[in-house]
């Protein structure tokens, strides 16, 4: 049975280098598992699009195939975020490897009975591709659970790392698979690479933190989701960048098929030699990564990475010689796994265990949609223009990209602490309260002198963000016409529950802010906080039965405590 680490005792932990977080039995059994998946998939991926090279002659429906595999991930991440976030993460992971395990199965029976059509074989990419949209944030969330923050950036190369270990030999299997047995046989060494990590998945106990508070339903989680990204400056820079980068990006893996048949006049085994070039790459990428990320900020090493991306795509839309157009995929692999994993990091770093899976969803959905309209863009552009074309103004977007980073750079999170604040604990009160009650009315009344107020606006700028991004509405800050030194904070909540939630979230960094304005606090003893609850006015129906919900009077007596 693997038993998870705690992610809790990165002060215990050795030295972070770029293998260190092998050192975690758990991270290491599913990394191995997973390579091993990903050579299967990669195997799939050749037989799949070399065999749509074959029954469609159409340069469009050969680049769809790598759409059919991002839509999933568009359309499904938010929801699977969710998912991870509210239910057991291995069972997530279970229950997607299963499914992709009988998805392949079926797609292999149909290859072999010759019964496969254009149409029929981007809906089995779709669905397997539905498989790792549910799969992506559950394990990409399930990461840091399994190391310790410190080893986090690592890992998440190594990840990148395994897949690319799969993509630098197993293009070349599939290619060889493909020329000798046919893609049936490719689509059935797929469905076996399942078999081991669905196995390591099963004796994976990982630790879980009580759950203090019920479950969220889905659609609030998803609603939190959105609005907690949509608060957070930093994440939404990365969404952006992400999407611009999937768009430029996915011209390589999207006219590779095209790029080895028409520029360089290959077949199945060119194409799978320019596949395991972009993977070695890759490889290569991800273990210089933590030398790189000692030298360069995250924004640094995003930006060096896209220029680098941008001169490979361009040179390999240009080049008719494979012995340069090779070099140029090696290039383009290091880019590519160095700029994805900085994203990567940058996100999961930038946000607390309670709903990084969730962001880590988001940030999926915006770079494979970039990615899916990113592949048929240039599938379009190649087929009236040429593939020349569509490199050279994948290219430039990919300088866009890097240039992106004057403007909206990524946020550095060495520094941060998003740890639970825990100090928070709910008051009784006077009117019995239910997890239902509500809606919640909350004041915190301030008392300013005139010379802090220009500092006052600015905190409560900050402090309007972070109750948003936690779960307030209706937030305002209003000023006492009668007495100019009085402020009050006034926000609401749906229910007693959500207001509970709204306080739990709170993190180690976010403290500076309350205190910060206690200090600028010049009344007697701290701002007070009042809880109220919305009253229903008119009569009462006769035999009405009086609930929390229709009094008016405060929860409790003012409080000190905020």
């Amino acid at each position: 049975m693997l038993q998870a680490t705690s992610a809790s005792t990165a002060d215990d932990t050795p030295p972070v280098s770029a293998l260190s977080p092998f050192r975690f039995p758990v991270f290491r059994s599913i990394w191995f598992a997973s390579v091993l998946s990903n050579l299967g998939g990669l195997i799939q991926t050749v037989g799949a699009s070399w065999m749509m090279t074959s029954i469609a002659k159409s340069a469009d429906m050969v680049a769809l195939v790598q759409t059919s595999v991002a839509l999933p991930i568009v359309l499904f991440s938010l929801f699977a975020g969710a998912m991870a976030d509210s239910l057991d993460r291995r069972q997530v992971l279970l229950g997607a490897q299963i499914f992709n395990l009988l998805v392949s199965i079926t797609l292999t029976v149909f290859a072999w009975l010759g019964m496969i059509s254009p149409w029929l074989l981007l809906l089995f990419t779709f669905l397997i591709g539905c498989g790792a949209a549910f799969n992506g944030p559950a394990w990409q969330a399930s990461v840091g659970d399994m190391v310790p923050r410190s080893h986090l950036a690592g890992a998440v190369a190594i990840n990148s790392m395994g897949f690319n270990i799969a993509r630098s030999v197993g293009p070349a299997i599939g290619g060889a698979i493909v020329a000798g047995a046919g893609a049936a046989a490719a689509f059935a060494v797929n469905a076996a690479s399942y078999i081991p990590l669905i196995w390591v998945l099963t004796r994976w106990r990982p630790v879980r933190p009580p759950q203090l508070l019920p479950r969220e339903t889905l659609g609030i989680a998803i609603a939190a989701g959105l609005r907690y990204v949509s608060m957070s400056p930093g994440i939404r820079r990365v969404l952006v960048r992400g999407a611009v980068f999937g768009i430029g990006a996915s011209s390589v893996m999207a006219l590779l098929p095209l790029i080895a048949r028409d520029l360089l006049g290959g077949g199945p085994m060119t194409y799978g030699l320019l596949l395991g070039a972009f993977g070695a790459g890759a490889v290569g990428g991800a273990l210089s990564s933590a030398r790189l990320r000692q030298r360069l900020s995250s924004e640094g090493l995003a930006r060096v990475s896209c220029i680098a991306f941008a001169i490979a795509a361009a040179v390999s839309g240009i080049s008719p010689y494979i012995a340069l157009t090779v070099p140029m995929m090696v290039i383009a692999g290091a880019a590519w796994v160095l700029t994805l994993s900085t994203f990567n990091v940058t996100v999961q770093l930038s946000t607390p265990r309670w709903v990084v899976a969730r962001a880590l969803s988001l940030y999926q959905v915006t770079t494979f949609a970039g990615m899916a309209g990113g592949s048929w863009l240039w599938g379009v552009i190649s087929a009236s223009d040429g593939v020349l074309l569509a490199m050279v103004a994948a290219a430039i977007v990919m300088l866009i990209c890097a240039a992106m980073g004057l403007r909206i750079p990524l946020s550095e999170t060495d520094d941060l602490n998003l740890d639970p604040l825990r100090l928070w604990q709910a008051p009784e009160t006077a009117v019995p309260v239910e997890s239902r009650t509500g809606p919640v009315v909350i004041t915190v009344e301030y008392n300013i002198r005139e010379e802090d107020v220009l500092e006052f606006l600015n905190t409560m700028a900050e402090r309007r963000r972070i109750r948003k991004r936690d779960g307030a509405m209706n937030w305002m800050l209003l000023r006492d016409l009668a007495d100019p030194h009085v402020w009050v904070e006034r926000f609401t909540t749906p229910t007693w529950l959500e207001y509970i939630r709204h306080n739990n979230r709170m993190t180690q960094d976010d403290a500076n802010i309350p205190q910060r304005l206690r200090e600028l606090h010049q009344g007697p003893g701290l701002p007070v906080v009042r809880r109220m609850i919305e009253r229903q006015t008119g009569a009462l129906p006769a035999g009405h039965v009086s609930t929390p919900h229709d009094l008016a009077e405060p929860l409790t007596d003012p409080s000190r405590s905020s």
